[in-house]
């Protein structure tokens, strides 16, 4: 899992990345709201922690904002409110999950497994199709123009991360980080080497080519050249 962390509290922001990453996420933090806006716009998650109180742009503004390009990313946010109508009005603004101060990591890190499984089965994130591509996410099926693509597990997840993000170019970091986690050496060529022969499977035999090459930056998926 990738999550992004938007905490400006730089005590608990340690403590959440640390315990995340001891549980085996990918984290990345933001001490502010539009710095964690930017991010959540620029890159792909699995969920988002956010808390309420930060500086330049307010959590829930930030989670309305992130609501209006991405609709099915969970949210949980963390707050020092813990009233009845402070959550009511957090989940009313597009989180799905509220946790309030001070809390413990146990039941945080349950919620953010929680909130990715409900996501993961959610019927409007069930499929992605790009062009004449579908992915079936609950089966973890993959086919172009109606013919079946046998994919491998690492091969499924990369295509994944690249369809989620169509149209915009991630890096080979970005995409160490969601596919094979942060621990994962990034000197190492295995990005280039599942994207060639994820190309052989994708856009072998088709007459346009879906997986394209940034020079210098990394990959995009989209279908036109």
């Amino acid at each position: 899992m990738k999550i992004l962390v938007v905490e400006d509290d730089r005590q608990t922001a340690r403590y959440l990345a640390k315990g995340l990453r001891e549980a085996g996420c990918a984290v990345v933090t933001a001490a502010d709201g539009p710095s964690g806006l930017e991010r959540a716009r620029e890159e792909v998650f699995d969920c988002l922690v956010v808390d309420v109180m930060l500086p330049g742009i307010d959590g829930l503004s930030l989670v309305r904002s992130v609501r209006r390009g991405n609709p099915s990313v969970p949210i949980l946010i963390l707050s020092a409110r813990g009233a009845v109508e402070d959550k009511v009005r957090g989940l009313e603004d597009g989180a799905d999950d509220y946790l309030s101060k001070p809390f413990s990591f146990s039941e945080l890190l349950a919620r953010v497994r929680a909130l990715v499984r409900r996501g993961a089965g959610q019927p409007s994130a069930a499929r992605i199709r790009t062009g004449d591509l579908e992915i079936d996410l609950a089966a973890r099926r993959v086919s172009r123009a109606g013919r079946r693509l046998d994919l491998m597990p690492k091969e499924f997840d990369l295509l994944v991360a690249l369809a989620r993000n169509a149209g915009r170019v991630l890096t080979r970091t970005q995409i160490l980080e969601h596919v094979w986690g942060y621990l994962y050496d990034a000197g190492t060529n295995v990005v280039d080497v599942h994207i060639c022969r994820l190309r052989n499977k994708v856009d072998r035999g088709f007459a346009s080519p879906l997986i394209h090459t940034i020079r210098g930056v990394g990959y995009v998926l989209r279908d036109e050249p």
